[in-house]
């Protein structure tokens, strides 16, 4: 089937090069002419494992190719709209300017019975709003939201856990749901769960997960407050409760916290919708889950200023990790690299390091130090931070090889994947966000 894929910054560039490797000719459309160029070579812009591997196969199939021309998403059968919401620069509402800018310039090109299927996480009753422009043309609107997953996403797009498709009433919302499951057939043929909706429930389920996730996350952090006032143990504590088969182990980590360009401004969007919608008081709780999500990365601060009495100034700090999460590039509300900022801005001297996003860290805080190698980037440190669970940092890096390295033994576990024993074995100094 031919597509098109609107908008091609991570969640289009991954979709686009994921349908074209599943069988599909997809032209990919974005207004940045250096991004486009880049694509077009076939160099992914940005680091997900997997991306890179299929965007060469689909150039080189020709099923795959990138356009700044709006005019080439003329003749696909659907076209998804896959461009930034990112939060308000005056407050916390999502904004919807690339959305509708988006819809617009492809309002032109559309023929009767083309879908045009969102991806963007958007407020509900966004999508409402963008039909009663697609519908006169003949086109049908849907909405397909993303679930996935940075480090993950080329396998969470080829190889979902489930399809979303929020579709309008009557036969026009079957035959469009009928596309969709037609353009993801392999997932089909699978039987991965395939529910189709209404046009609402369909924005409300991406918004409503990361809700969820992010109040998963934000529980056990709340509960690493308590338990470093009472000497509990919050990793002891996430393993027995997550045992519970309605609990689960998953996203319990206690550590600094949630970031990156999805889940913090997602939960944001949410509230302020909510309250446009006079329902403030049902998700008044996610406002005091951004607050702990927050607090934490003041922790991590306050453990590496308490281990050198109250005062950090003039002291080498190296901090392992830039990204938000591992295997990303992605420094966007990086909790990583706010403690890092954070540090120096204390007086330290901060050597950050990571195996794939210095290039964008160097380019939001140029006034860190950053050193591309892990061993060098330890060398002579009066403290090291742990706040980006890479398995260079997690696995590969012994306490007695640090050791060797770094002039102190202050080790700050900021996301509790060290083996506090082993480090303290060797002889640091270990502190761990929530553990005694």
């Amino acid at each position: 089937m031919r597509l098109s894929v609107i908008g091609c910054g991570y969640l289009g560039a991954v979709h686009a090069a994921a349908m074209a490797s599943i069988g599909h000719e997809v032209v990919g459309i974005d207004v940045d002419e250096r991004k486009i160029a880049s694509l077009s070579r076939g160099e992914a812009p940005f680091f997900e494992p997997g991306l890179q591997e299929i965007l060469s196969e689909g150039l080189a199939s020709g099923r795959l190719r990138f356009s700044t021309d709006m005019a080439d998403a003329a003749g696909a059968k659907v076209h998804f709209i896959g461009v930034g919401t990112p939060q308000k620069k005056d407050g916390d509402a999502a904004d919807l300017t690339y959305v509708n800018a988006a819809v617009d310039a492809l309002i032109p090109h559309l023929a009767d019975g083309d879908v045009v299927a969102g991806k963007s996480t958007v407020p509900v009753g966004t999508a409402a709003t963008l039909a009663e422009r697609v519908t006169p043309t003949g086109a049908t609107l849907v909405w397909n939201p993303e679930f996935l997953r940075e480090g993950w996403a080329v396998q969470d797009t080829i190889d979902p856990d489930r399809l979303v498709a929020g579709v309008p009433a009557g036969a026009e919302g079957e035959r469009a749901a009928d596309v969709l499951r037609e353009v993801y057939h392999p997932s089909v043929a699978k039987n991965t769960p395939f529910i189709v909706t209404d046009l609402a429930t369909a924005e409300l389920v991406k918004v409503a997960a990361n809700a969820f996730l992010a109040t998963k996350i934000s529980f056990i952090n709340a509960m690493a407050e308590i338990a470093e006032v009472t000497g509990a143990d919050v990793t002891t504590l996430a393993d027995a409760i997550g045992h519970d088969a309605r609990i689960g182990r998953r996203f319990l980590g206690a550590g600094i916290g949630f970031g990156g360009g999805c889940l913090p401004k997602d939960i944001r969007a949410f509230s302020a919708r909510a309250e446009e919608l006079g329902r403030g008081e049902s998700v008044a709780f996610l406002r005091e889950i951004d607050a702990i999500n927050m607090r934490r990365r003041d922790r991590a601060v306050d453990l590496v200023v308490s281990a050198f009495g109250g005062s950090v100034f003039k002291k080498n700090i190296t901090v392992l990790g830039a990204a938000f999460k591992p295997h990303s590039d992605d420094t966007r509300d990086s909790p990583a690299l706010d403690v890092a900022v954070r540090l120096h801005g204390l007086g330290a001297w901060v050597t950050v390091t990571d195996p794939e996003a210095i290039e964008n860290a160097r380019r939001i805080h140029p006034q860190l130090n950053y050193v591309e190698d892990r061993d060098e980037a330890l060398r002579a440190a009066d403290a090291v931070i742990v706040v980006t669970e890479w398995d260079e940092y997690r696995r590969q890096l012994a306490p007695e090889h640090a050791s060797s390295l770094a002039t102190g033994r202050v080790i700050v576990d900021g996301r509790n994947c060290l083996d506090a024993a082993a480090w303290r074995a060797a002889g640091w100094d270990y502190y761990g966000m929530g553990r005694p």
